[in-house]
């Protein structure tokens, strides 16, 4: 009896061990696969800020907040399930669908360029923003959040694609939570920043109030820079995703060519893996202007046909 209970003891002991590596392989797979979409993370950043540019102060951590859950939803409940079931059983249909969401980001940078040299620009928001308008602005946002958390969401299953179907949930799940949170906690923290520094400029330390005013000051322009980073984030990441897609569905050529670019600054002398970097990154963004100048031009040559056939 004796004996039965230290062999059961020592079986416990052991599944806890396994347990406890499992856990362990599952908690390094995830950070391996954040990693991994750190690019289209930083894009994610940059891009979100500018849908609270101009909104009233109070209302900016409750529209992050609709945001950041949105973009869970987002992941959890739409392109997690998605991308699972796809990659357990028609792993082939995951470089189409990333393609089309790739020139819908496309699209939406180049409106924005269009718009910029145009200079018909879309309403911005004023300080007497109404409910519609407000969720207008957070539907906006989730839309885009959608193509670049199911980017991310790709590139993390591509890193663990040997892991267990089990693990791989598990993993992405993480991967979700982790993203989500520090995306939407740096995007608080950089619409929120003025408002830090009007608290510092009323302490009494003259230190304090000179970061404070500081910080006053500049805020505008960083959230400008944003927006514009933002931007360029679309047309890259639409770009980058286009490229890689064209390449795995059987046209090289593209791709060729960029590798070959890439390939002949690589060898430059301390900055050659920044230029191959600079290289893709100014490809991808090129291809994406030029798709998204296509659908743009598409979708405003399409009302214009509609109109002139009503009359």
């Amino acid at each position: 009896m004796a004996g039965g209970l230290v062999a059961l003891l020592d079986d416990i002991a052991a599944l806890a061990k396994l347990a406890a590596a499992s856990i362990d392989d599952v908690g390094a797979a995830a950070a391996r696969a954040s990693v991994k979409a750190t690019g289209v993370v930083v894009d994610d950043t940059a891009v979100t800020p500018r849908y609270v540019q101009g909104l009233e102060a109070e209302r900016e951590l409750p529209i992050i907040k609709r945001i950041a859950l949105g973009s869970l939803r987002n992941k959890l409940l739409i392109i997690l399930p998605v991308i699972m079931l796809l990659s357990q059983f028609l792993p082939w249909l995951l470089t189409p669908i990333l393609m089309v969401g790739g020139a819908y980001l496309a699209y939406e940078g180049a409106e924005k360029v269009w718009e910029a040299v145009s200079g018909h620009h879309e309403q911005e928001a004023t300080a007497a923003v109404d409910a519609a308008q407000e969720d207008a602005v957070v539907s906006g946002a989730i839309r885009t959040d959608f193509i670049l958390s199911a980017e991310i969401m790709v590139i993390a299953l591509n890193e663990v694609a040997d892991e267990p179907f089990v693990s791989r949930l598990v993993i992405l799940i993480i991967v979700a939570l982790l993203i989500t949170a520090l995306v939407y906690g740096v995007v608080a923290l950089i619409v929120k920043m003025d408002d830090v520094g009007l608290q510092l400029s009323q302490r009494a330390s003259s230190s304090a109030q000179r970061i404070g005013r500081g910080l006053v000051k500049a805020m505008p322009r960083v959230l400008s820079v944003l927006s514009t980073v933002g931007i360029a984030a679309m047309l890259w990441v639409g770009g980058h995703i286009l490229l890689g897609g064209i390449d795995e569905l059987g046209w090289h050529a593209p791709y060729d060519l960029v590798h070959h670019l890439e390939e002949a600054v690589r060898g430059v002398a301390g900055i050659g893996g920044l230029l191959a970097w600079l290289v893709n990154t100014l490809a991808s963004a090129l291809l994406g202007l030029v798709v998204g100048a296509v659908i743009v031009t598409v979708m405003h040559l399409i009302p214009r046909r509609r109109g002139a056939a009503a009359h």
